[in-house]
């Protein structure tokens, strides 16, 4: 073929197919180039960033598949007999309700209010709550000896009733007993997941 008669496209064309060693060869010399420590540091850091960005998305995709109803912040005070009723009858049908019946100046009740607001923190769906034995309108049924009472309720029904449940913890308790003794009748859910982004700052700290 005569290629003085060919036009500039075809020409160029024709040079390159018939002379591509020179682009293949600097390909092949990249490929066994040996990898720098630098840059294989690079990519390591790189490949683990993404797998724990892959990890954060799948973690919280389940959780939030597992997380029903609503969410609440701190204890609930409750001021009357109907609010209690009302908490316990209108709640979110998935929703745990933990009641705390106090008094003031009963021993362990100061305490255990004291816990419930660290676990208010800790288990966001859960809806804790305490009332004043008086301020309930049971007082009678409800009297010192008995005090303080954890009523833990779900979807209207009571799942627990312990009647002056500091006798079931030690003599100085903290949330993480009381979190146990919920626990080891099954009333508390899931703890929430800890927070990813902290953890991958302080890994890159």
């Amino acid at each position: 073929m005569d290629r003085e008669n060919l036009p500039s496209a075809k020409k160029e064309l024709l040079r390159q197919m018939s002379s591509p060693n020179k682009s293949k060869d600097d390909s092949r010399a990249n490929l066994n180039r040996k990898m720098s420590v630098q840059e294989y540091e690079l990519l390591k850091e790189e490949d683990e960033g993404c797998l724990k960005k892959y990890r954060r998305q799948c973690m919280e995709e389940m959780h939030n598949k597992l997380s029903f109803g609503p969410r609440f912040e701190g204890v609930h005070d409750l001021d009357s007999g109907e609010a209690f009723l009302e908490v316990i009858e209108k709640e979110h049908h998935s929703t745990v309700v933990v009641v705390h019946i106090y008094k003031i100046g009963i021993k362990g009740c100061e305490q255990l209010n004291s816990c419930l607001d660290c676990l208010a923190t800790e288990y966001p769906t859960v809806k804790f709550c305490r009332i004043d034995a008086v301020s309930s309108g049971a007082a009678e049924r409800f009297s010192d000896e008995y005090l303080p009472t954890l009523l833990v309720y779900k979807a209207g029904e009571l799942l627990g009733n312990f009647l002056s449940c500091t006798q079931h913890l030690s003599e100085e308790f903290f949330a993480t007993d009381v979190e146990a003794f919920l626990n080891s009748y099954g009333l508390l859910p899931e703890k929430e997941l800890p927070k990813l982004e902290d953890e991958e700052e302080n890994d890159v700290e």
